[in-house]
């Protein structure tokens, strides 16, 4: 049987919270630790049985781990490296769930022993949720986690984390933190930021027809604006932290609608036949290529393709 020994989770919510319920489910681990900084976080992590131990210095939290995994809101993780640093045992392996690589390397790992030991991840899954009470077991299951490995990373650290991610159910890639920030600025960043102005344009309608927005939100608006419900601190770190990928891809998504405003103010009903017929294959093919967020048969907050 499979273990990763120690494992201290930095941050327990919908991700860490989630990859605790799976390494225990499937016997994958000895010992969990949580660190957060509220109490009745911590609490809440033992009460669920998301850990053994929930304390709130995260020097004393990674003391005897074998794997630390960062889950705190990205821009406070090169703070927390810095504090935990000092409980840092030479072999320990450090990764973590940030959904942007490239400024999170950057303000990691300086602060680490070893930088050779820190393996950067991404598990490309979640929900609208977040806290303890919304891990869920199976999130990771039929999912990719993507690993940016530095040129100078310890080969045995990046197959332990491999190996830790694949024991959840994801399928894992590897790529450098820059790649990964410019594919996830198209796939990730900028759909979120888009259903956050969705949701801000409605706000700001008149209260007539805000109120008939919410009395009639079905099907395409309640589906792609579900996202906007996710955690502010966490995708205020991600769109700012990424923000030159976001920046790239914002552009080009910018020229894309303005060529399509363009199509129905002058009635080009071909032009606008064929974007539709093009993106429909597009869409197709994400789907059958599995990149798409798969619901869960199991499990009602998974997230819809």
């Amino acid at each position: 049987m499979t273990s990763f020994g120690h494992v201290t989770l930095i941050g327990i919510g919908l991700i860490n919270g989630s990859l605790a319920k799976a390494l225990r489910a499937r016997g994958g681990v000895e010992t969990i630790t949580a660190c957060a900084r509220r109490p009745e976080t911590r609490e809440r992590a033992l009460e669920l049985g998301l850990c053994d131990f929930a304390v709130e210095d995260p020097a004393q939290a990674v003391e005897g781990a074998d794997i630390v995994v960062l889950g705190t809101p990205p821009l406070a993780m090169g703070a927390v490296a810095e504090r935990m640093a000092p409980g840092l045992y030479p072999r320990t392996i450090i990764t973590d769930v940030g959904s942007m690589k490239a400024r999170i390397v950057a303000d990691v790992a300086p602060h680490l022993p070893d930088p050779a030991r820190f393996v950067p991840g991404h598990p490309v899954a979640g929900t609208e949720h977040s806290g303890p009470d919304a891990a869920f077991e199976t999130l990771f299951v039929n999912r990719r986690c993507v690993l940016t490995p530095l040129e100078t990373a310890d080969a045995d650290a990046v197959e332990t984390i491999r190996a830790m991610w694949e024991f959840t159910g994801s399928s894992v890639d590897l790529m450098t933190p820059e790649h990964h920030d410019k594919v996830l600025a198209i796939t990730s960043h900028l759909p979120h930021l888009i259903a956050y102005t969705i949701v801000g344009t409605v706000d700001d309608l008149e209260e007539q027809a805000q109120t008939e927005v919410f009395k009639y939100a079905a099907g395409g608006f309640t589906d792609f604006t579900r996202i906007a419900g996710s955690d502010p601190t966490m995708w205020r770190d991600v769109l700012l932290g990424n923000r030159e990928a976001v920046l790239e891809m914002l552009g080009r998504f910018s020229e894309d609608l303005a060529a399509l405003q363009r199509a129905i103010r002058w009635g080009e009903g071909d032009k606008l036949f064929d974007l539709f017929t093009r993106t429909r294959e597009i869409r197709r093919g994400v789907i059958a290529a599995g990149q798409s967020y798969i619901r869960q048969q199991d499990d009602p907050l998974a997230d819809r393709p």
